[in-house]
């Protein structure tokens, strides 16, 4: 009888594995307070700045954008009702589903995005420590990092 544990996808919890997770959540912390800055900076909530950034995409259903930002759809609402009245959004009928409204960014709520993520320095400065090459390993890994989190078929 095999007495030896099936292999696990998941790494073991060594020491290497608890010193990246912990500079992951300072990295992620500091991002957060800067990004939340930044937003107040420019009269915005830093949920109000999350949804113009998803905007850059394109236009959006708002039930995508309550799952991206894994929030409720009526939170979301009251969200795109305040910087429609800013005039950074507009809601309009899908074509293709006239029951579903698609919020756009206005030229106003696309340059507001836009100078809100020029005005991050949080990574600018730290990634600047590293080459080019360095820099396209970094971005290599996270995104390997980030498809195995979402899962086969995501």
């Amino acid at each position: 009888m095999d007495t030896q544990p099936a292999p696990d996808a998941t790494p073991q919890s060594d020491e290497i594995t608890r010193e990246v997770v912990d500079l992951m959540a300072n990295l992620v912390a500091l991002f957060h307070r800067e990004y939340e800055e930044a937003a107040a900076a420019r009269s915005l909530t830093g949920a109000q700045a999350k949804v113009l950034a998803l905007l850059r995409r394109g236009p959006m259903p708002m039930r995508q954008i309550a799952q991206t930002l894994s929030c409720e759809p009526s939170n979301i609402t009251g969200i795109v009702d305040r910087l429609e009245s800013r005039g950074f959004v507009t809601r309009e009928a899908d074509r293709q589903d006239r029951r579903v409204k698609l919020v756009a960014a206005t030229d106003t709520g696309a340059a507001a995005s836009e100078e809100l993520r020029e005005s991050l320095n949080f990574a600018r400065e730290p990634l600047a420590a590293l080459g080019q090459d360095e820099r396209t390993v970094l971005r290599d890994l996270l995104q390997r990092m980030l498809m195995g989190a979402s899962g086969p078929g995501a």
